[in-house]
């Protein structure tokens, strides 16, 4: 069969109809994708309301302090805010936001090392009271760092014991844990990578919370940390969402913001955990590397409303 005239020879018709095509494409792809900075809107206010926004206060740290970043939230329409310390619990809740996670042990003390776990425990412990008492239903958790002699299946286990031996108490309590996958590839910074993190594979954390087999025990679905290290995003929304309790965002590279200097595109992941009937929270952790951090933080508010 041979193929239409105008491939074989376009002319002025075809080339201007292919022509037009792929420069229409060409500039109708990043504008349905990452959103430059100069295509936010300065006044914007979330307004559709079908993902939950909250912030993970600790990015924001150098720039704001927390009554002051949590009044710009409520202002931007946010609804949400963790990570921050709990002694601005009650000023955060008084403006009308949630808490959204409450935190427990670090990321390098989890009960994966032997030395760690009774401190892991009570911290867990700890944080799901703190959590149930001012209305949260999510508290974090951490697999902790790899250590020299480690056997990984044991320390598997020792995860899971750990875990379950809490979870009683989440349930009683209406808490569900949350273990966060994390990267171990980036070095540059101890907030963007976590060289020697156990549970930096996000289907080994998968397969830990089948082990656990608890409705109380899910995943801290990272968005930035399961892009460098698994990519895939969207298919691994669709296979796991189920076992999915939480996320976070942040750009790849870098963890800055959600613009079209890094590579996640987060409208249509946005668009397929509302899909699987996710109605928990979405928090924003990028570090602002803008000038105008509170600009930064609007850009992403805008992107993420979908």
């Amino acid at each position: 069969m041979k193929p239409p005239p105008d491939v074989l020879n376009p002319g002025r018709r075809g080339f201007l109809a292919t022509g037009l095509g792929t420069l229409a494409a060409s500039v109708a792809g990043p504008a349905s994708a990452q959103m430059p900075r100069s295509g936010a809107d300065p006044a914007y206010v979330a307004k559709n309301g079908r993902i939950h926004q909250s912030i993970m206060g600790w990015c924001f740290k150098d720039h704001f302090d927390v009554p002051t970043l949590a009044a710009h939230c409520k202002a931007l329409g946010l609804v949400a805010m963790e990570g921050v310390d709990r002694k601005f619990y009650p000023d955060i809740k008084k403006l009308g936001l949630e808490i959204s996670l409450v935190g427990s042990h670090g990321f390098a003390q989890g009960p994966c090392d032997p030395k760690y776990r009774p401190a892991a425990v009570e911290k867990l412990r700890d944080a799901i009271t703190v959590a149930a008492d001012v209305g949260c239903k999510k508290v974090i958790t951490f697999t902790g760092m790899k250590f020299e002699g480690m056997d990984p299946e044991k320390a598997a286990q020792d995860c899971i014991d750990a875990w379950k031996e809490v979870l009683p108490l989440a349930e009683e309590k209406g808490v569900t844990l949350v273990l966060e996958h994390l990267n171990s590839r980036d070095n540059t910074h101890p907030m963007k990578g976590h060289p020697g993190y156990f549970g930096d594979d996000v289907d080994f954390c998968v397969d830990l919370i089948k082990r656990v087999g608890s409705p109380h025990f899910k995943l801290l679905f990272d968005i930035y940390h399961v892009s460098i290290m698994n990519g895939d995003i969207i298919r691994r929304i669709r296979m796991d969402h189920e076992l999915i309790g939480h996320y976070h965002t942040a750009g790849n590279p870098g963890r800055g913001e959600l613009d079209d200097t890094q590579e996640i595109n987060y409208p249509p992941i946005l668009r397929e955990i509302l899909a699987t009937g996710y109605d928990g929270y979405v928090a924003q952790e990028f570090i602002p590397t803008w000038e105008d951090p509170l600009a930064a933080l609007r850009h992403a508010v805008q992107l993420c409303d979908v």
